[in-house]
């Protein structure tokens, strides 16, 4: 259904977690509408601690079908993998 109102993606940091989850999608005419429309939504037993909205115009993500080409490349470099440094004696938490 289409409400001719801008869409706006909506993640929430519930008690527990510690990061935002995308937990769904509102129509808004501008970002305060939209957190109001979120927590009416997506928080009604008291769920989050934090929301944030994102105009999804403004969202940019890589595409599934393109998933080999654009994560290959992080493969063949060693010096991202901690795999050949020597961790010295006494660091803890590395």
């Amino acid at each position: 259904m289409s409400t001719g109102l801008p869409l706006w993606e909506v993640f929430i940091r519930s008690r527990r977690g510690l990061s935002h989850q995308h937990v769904g999608s509102v129509h808004a005419s501008d970002a305060e509408m939209a957190l109001r429309n979120a927590r009416d939504l997506y928080t009604r037993r008291g769920e989050g601690v934090s929301i944030w909205v994102v105009p999804a115009a403004q969202v940019s993500a890589s595409s599934p079908d393109e998933k080999e080409p654009f994560f290959d490349p992080a493969a063949d470099k060693t010096y991202r993998h901690p795999t050949f440094y020597r961790i010295p004696e006494g660091v803890k938490n590395l």
